[in-house]
């Protein structure tokens, strides 16, 4: 499950399953809305295929949830459409 994030910056998640061909980044960080830092491993892009393909992808060390920047999304020309009870991204 992914979760829309509109305090995100950048799309990031800490499962590994997720990120294949992971491209390495042992030298950054995110810092998280509380201050406190996650290391970055790497990006790659996730999805394709008969889903919605996400590029850039960070995977960050002890993450715990899967984060869709809205505006990253909205940056990338995606449309986001929020309803009172569910989100579409075009």
């Amino acid at each position: 499950m992914w979760y829309l994030d509109s305090g995100c910056s950048r799309h990031m998640t800490g499962d590994k399953r997720k990120i294949k061909n992971l491209k390495r980044n042992d030298q950054e960080f995110v810092t998280y809305g509380d201050n406190n830092k996650g290391k970055i491993l790497g990006t790659r892009d996730v999805g394709g295929g008969d889903t919605l393909e996400i590029k850039d992808v960070l995977l960050v060390e002890g993450l715990k949830h899967n984060l869709l920047s809205i505006s990253q999304l909205c940056d990338k020309g995606f449309k986001v459409i929020f309803e009172s009870d569910y989100c579409t991204i075009h």
